[in-house]
């Protein structure tokens, strides 16, 4: 079943990737101060898109996921510091 939604899913990038490539093949001009760059508007359109995409999951992990796992470490030490002291303590 995940074989097939990850090929439909491919599919249609290639197919989105292929239009939007096709529809903005004129010529643009980038210009980053120190290089000029003259590339195709449709893949300059999509490695924007993917630069932001991968900007935007770099800023979520390290503003949101990166927190909640070092709070989870802190908890489960906290859990197995609280467990060895219980087990500890018993007599057998």
């Amino acid at each position: 079943m995940h074989r097939l939604i990850f090929g439909l899913v491919s599919l249609a990038a290639i197919a989105v990737g292929l239009l939007v490539g096709t529809l903005n093949s004129d010529q643009v001009r980038l210009d980053l101060l120190w290089v000029r760059l003259d590339w195709p508007l449709g893949l300059l359109l999509l490695l924007s898109l993917a630069v932001g995409l991968l900007l935007g999951m770099v800023m979520i992990y390290f503003s949101r996921v990166l927190p909640l796992r070092l709070k989870l470490r802190k908890a489960l030490a906290e859990t197995v510091r609280a467990e060895s002291r219980n087990v500890t303590g018993v007599d057998d």
